[in-house]
């Protein structure tokens, strides 16, 4: 058979072996983070938060069509694209290979392969492809609708292409190829900018090959043009033709009085008309490589051309349309990413610098209604204490501790030169880079969140080989499945014996031992898609969670010397057997060491087939709201899933969500003003040029001393009022308005509550005059502006509830007045509980019990195959949080047997899993509760599920501290033994004599081996 045909056959053959190994480990529904906002942007065609995935949108908007009007499976098939555009990614990771492969192993140009160096070449492209398929990183992102499937699919198509180029540079027509990957990376920054740092990659490919004198010096030039260009795509045709096009909008609708976007038009033309004279120049003057690159221009804005899509869906006012980028001006922030601020790259600041000085920047226009608007101008801090190369920069939030305990720097100690470059390499590139490299390729202890220990077992990686696994925990290593449950033990345990490691790295070296220069480009590949992309995101500290998923692309890159690795010990081999033989058993060897190994290991830890729980718990925030209410959500996990589960299956489309995170732009504050699905426009009062861009940014709080609480409607009057005397002066001669107080009250109308059932007639008696509390922050964002302008006049018209994970600060000390009724808070005008500690574990709890027992769902908690990290440490301590606080909620409010049988449905519905001591600690309180309602078996089981968990975690650190080791924690010992002190307290008193006497022993057995530890830390 003809080489290209075997080639051919073959990629293909690893598309379909990587697309059925995606699609049967599919997530069937939503996914957590992105996810849900990605498939109900593409669903309904909106617009997604910046900087923008158009072309992403288009194409999942074809797949969800698949669903053929069945809302319940758009998902699936939005995910399927995913599937289906990773297993291309390999096929083409496949013909890359192969490629590079035939070039290492052909000594004339133009040679035939013969049989042994064919079986070779193809052994090293399915090795290499299939070890791709089964990598950690890259299957996570194949079996959810996220960017980055199709983001490696383009990087995958381009690297390619120009190897077709390479291998056809000589013919005529052949420079096609660079305008395809020109195309190719136009159409690719509407799903994800990472395509773009492939051109540093394919620059070095055309200057080897059309270079006239290679040598060290025109090799720098040509790479340096190659970043040069990346820079001129990412900052000019990207950002900058809009930032022109904003400016000649601004003069045509400003100046010469033309509506909104006839400027842009006009430039958009213009653009279009020098690019055509200027091709009909190179053709007509016989510039070839003038032409080639006018047409490359060209083809990349004919790809950029996608995000036309934003401008004109956010014109069509979409429920989700983030930033409302419907002009020019608005379009290239949101491009640029304002909503999530600059951080500084070759110069700025340290965390503990000072301002000192403040200069102003450019003017900051938006939209009005006729003509854009000065909104302000950007400002320029300067700083007492700055660096190159800033990397210890960020003062927000624990981030200034989170550095010093990094580094060990005393609390007042000033960061200098030597911490900043120690913090980079550390953290930002070992901690957020190696590390993630290393769990793809040597192996990976589990998926818990591991950024901030460089030694804990937690997210960390291991070949399994060398650390210790025979005194792991069982809740690491797992072996086991849960007793009438389908989750195994230890599922993302996932050692790969450093095999596709040591495998990558002997290919490496053989490249660049054999062909220096394809050895560089995969280099400069892997490079640019790793490394480069930290020393640029600069990622000030700890993340939301793990971003492994930035850098799929240099993982990609070693998957190709994976591959190059079979023709390095084929050639070991060939000293004692023929080439032939050589190629077949080093094939042999390496697949079922390398590809055989990662499908073992990571299977179980991506079968996400069962998985239903961000679809339910979502549905869960939302059905415990009552009808129409109001719900305040903050981060991505209580929100996108909801968007979801509303915008595409139509689930409770009468609640209105409301993002905190959000709430701080007037773009969304104004659509709250607006109908949404079967949602009324919020009770928002305040027109739009109150709260515009620029205008009660922050009102900050002036203490007044004004005595007793004031009515919120009086102070939103007061701090929306345009009247001078009702502001403050500043320095600059500005007025702006104040906060003169934080006591805040609402007077209840009796009547406006029990007309709205907000309360039920037996707590009548419960009910308040007024509600009083105090504002915790000392000033107002947008965001508490609107909420107090929605408390003032909502009138208990609408109920307003909060998520039960949102954090205390946004709920600006309304706690004595919120009610747990299942996964949300409900404002009530009830009395405080002033003897309740826990203001946050109060429940409105029989509307609580019929939501929990009759509404929720549990999304395969207790039988999926596979839990994510989300899954088991996110909402299954909310779920047992829940269940504990409606049992203990209901014994207070006289209703011990429904207690008891919320107990049992937390039983029937949860699996038994103890992510870490906050659970286990709440299951001893769930225990003592069954105790107390006299369920002893019960009581019994949670006792003993807790004991197994602590005395498995204690005997790991016994071992720790046996071998000296730094790892120990002091923490979970003192933690550990407290717990086995406090349930043998328990069992005796409830005269569990068995289980008491087991625990009486554990107690004396672990205070004796940590006698030492246990006495230092008391002293």
């Amino acid at each position: 058979m003809q080489y290209n045909k075997i080639n051919n056959l073959l990629g293909w053959l690893c598309f379909v072996i990587a697309s059925i190994t995606y699609i049967l480990t599919l997530e069937p529904s939503v996914s957590f983070w992105d996810c849900g906002e990605f498939i109900s942007c593409a669903y309904r065609m909106q617009v997604a938060h910046q900087p923008g995935y158009p072309l992403f949108a288009m194409l999942g908007k074809a797949f969800s069509l698949l669903s053929f009007g069945n809302n319940a499976k758009v998902p699936y098939f939005t995910n399927m694209g995913s599937a289906i555009a990773s297993g291309a990614t390999i096929m083409f990771l496949f013909w890359t290979i192969t490629a590079l492969a035939k070039k290492l192993l052909q000594n004339k140009p133009g040679e035939v392969a013969d049989e042994a160096r064919t079986y070779l070449i193809m052994g090293a492209g399915l090795v290499g492809a299939l070890a791709f398929t089964f990598t950690d990183t890259f299957w996570f992102s194949a079996v959810e609708t996220i960017v980055f499937a199709l983001s490696s699919l383009c990087t995958a198509i381009v690297f390619w292409a120009i190897l077709k180029w390479d291998a056809h540079a000589d013919e005529p027509g052949a420079d096609k190829w660079i305008i395809f990957i020109a195309y190719v990376i136009g159409l690719s920054i509407g799903i994800h900018l990472l395509n773009l740092l492939t051109i540093p990659a394919i620059a070095i490919v055309y200057y080897f090959r059309r270079g006239r004198n290679v040598n060290a010096g025109s090799a720098i030039g040509a790479f340096l043009l190659g970043v040069l260009i990346l820079v001129l795509i990412q900052y000019g045709i990207r950002g900058y033709t809009v930032k022109i096009a904003a400016y000649f909008d601004l003069f045509f609708v400003n100046s010469l009085g033309l509506g909104f976007g006839s400027g842009a038009l006009v430039f958009f033309l213009l653009l279009i008309g020098v690019l055509v004279l200027a091709i009909w120049y190179s053709i007509k003057n016989k510039k070839p490589l003038l032409n080639l690159a006018l047409l490359c221009v060209a083809f990349i804005y004919f790809g950029y051309s996608s995000f036309a899509y934003i401008p004109i869906r956010a014109t069509a006012d979409p429920d989700l349309d983030n930033s409302h980028p419907d002009n020019a001006f608005t379009l290239y922030g949101y491009l640029n990413r304002i909503q999530y601020g600059e951080n500084p790259l070759l110069y700025g600041q340290y965390f503990d610098a000072k301002v000192v000085d403040q200069t102003e920047g450019s003017t900051i226009y938006r939209k009005g209604d006729t003509k854009y608007e000065n909104a302000g101008k950007k400002t320029n801090y300067i700083y007492d204490h700055t660096t190159i190369l800033p990397r210890m920069y960020s003062a927000e939030g624990q981030d200034p501790q989170f550095y010093r305990q990094w580094l060990q720097m005393g609390d007042q100690a000033p960061p200098t030169f030597s911490d900043n470059i120690k913090w980079m390499f550390s953290w930002q590139i070992y901690q957020m880079y190696v590390r993630y490299f290393l769990w793809n390729f040597v192996g990976r202890y589990s998926d818990a969140d591991g950024q901030q220990s460089m030694t804990a077992i937690d997210g960390n990686w291991t070949g399994g080989i060398l650390n210790g696994s025979s005194h792991l925990p069982k809740s690491v290593v797992g072996g086991s499945t849960i007793p009438g449950q389908g989750i195994q033990l230890g599922t993302t345990y996932t050692p790969l014996f450093y095999l596709p490691f040591i495998l990558g790295l002997f290919g490496a070296v053989y490249h660049f031992q054999r062909k220096k220069r394809d050895a560089l480009v995969v280099l400069l590949l892997f490079f640019f898609t790793g490394l480069a992309i930290v020393l640029y995101v600069n990622q000030p500290s700890i993340q939301p969670r793990e971003r492994d998923y930035s850098y799929v692309g240099s993982f990609y890159a070693f998957a190709i010397w994976i591959g190059l690795g079979v023709i390095a010990l084929a050639e070991l081999i060939r000293l004692k057997a023929n080439p032939k033989m050589a190629a077949i058993a080093a094939t042999a060897i390496c697949l079922l060491a390398v590809p055989a190994v990662l499908a073992k290991q990571e299977w179980k830890a991506h079968d996400r087939s069962t998985k239903m729980t961000p679809h339910d718990m979502a549905y869960n925030y939302l059905i415990s709201c009552p009808p129409n209410a109001i719900l305040f959500t903050y981060g991505d996990n209580d929100t996108y899933s909801l968007w979801y589960d509303q915008e595409v299956e139509g689930i409770r489309a009468d609640v209105r969500i409301v993002n905190l995170s959000l709430f701080t732009g007037d773009w969304y504050i104004h659509q709250m003003q607006k109908k949404m699905n079967q949602s009324a426009p919020l009770p928002i009062t305040m027109p739009y040029k109150k709260y515009e861009e620029g205008v009660r940014d922050v009102i900050y709080f002036d203490d007044k001393k004004i005595p007793g609480p004031v009515e919120v409607k009086d102070i939103f009057d007061f701090v929306t009022s345009d009247d001078k005397a009702a502001q403050v002066q500043y320095q600059s001669g500005d007025f702006g308005n104040y906060l003169p107080t934080k006591n805040f009250k609402i007077t209840v109308n009796a009547d406006d509550v029990l007309k709205n059932h907000v309360i039920s007639a037996d707590q009548k008696d419960r009910l308040a005059t007024e509600m009083v509390w105090k504002y915790t922050s000392n000033y107002i964002t947008k965001e508490n502006l609107a909420m107090l302008d929605i408390l003032a006049h909502n009138n208990w018209v609408r109920p307003i509830c909060f998520t039960t994970t949102i954090g205390q600060e946004n709920l600006i000390g309304l706690q004595p007045y919120l009610y747990k009724e299942g996964f949300t808070y409900h404002l009530m005008p009830l009395k405080p509980d002033s003897a309740n500690r826990d203001q946050l574990s109060k429940t409105n709890s029989l509307v609580m019990y019929d939501n929990i027992m009759n509404k929720f769902k549990y999304g395969n908690f207790k039988t999926a195959k596979y839990l994510d990290h989300e899954s088991t440490t996110m909402f299954y301590p909310v779920m047992i949080t829940t269940f504990l606080d409606l049992a203990q909620g209901l014994i207070k409010d006289g209703h011990p047997d429904l207690a008891l049988k919320a107990l049992h449905k937390y039983d029937q519905e949860l699996p038994d899993l103890n992510p870490g001591l906050d659970v286990a600690d709440r299951k001893i309180f769930m225990a003592q509760t069954a105790y107390t309602l006299h369920d002893v078996v019960l009581a019994n089981k949670f006792i003993t599920s807790v004991d197994n968990y602590v005395t498995d975690q204690l005997d790991y650190n016994y071992y720790l501290m046996q071998n000296n080791s730094g790892d120990l924690s002091i923490r979970d010992v003192q933690y550990g033994v407290s717990f086995i002190n406090g349930m043998a307290s328990i069992t005796g008193e409830n005269h569990q004599t068995a289980l008491n006497t087991k625990l009486k022993n554990q107690l004396k057995d672990y205070e004796s081996k940590f006698a030492s530890l246990l006495q230092r830390q008391q002293q």
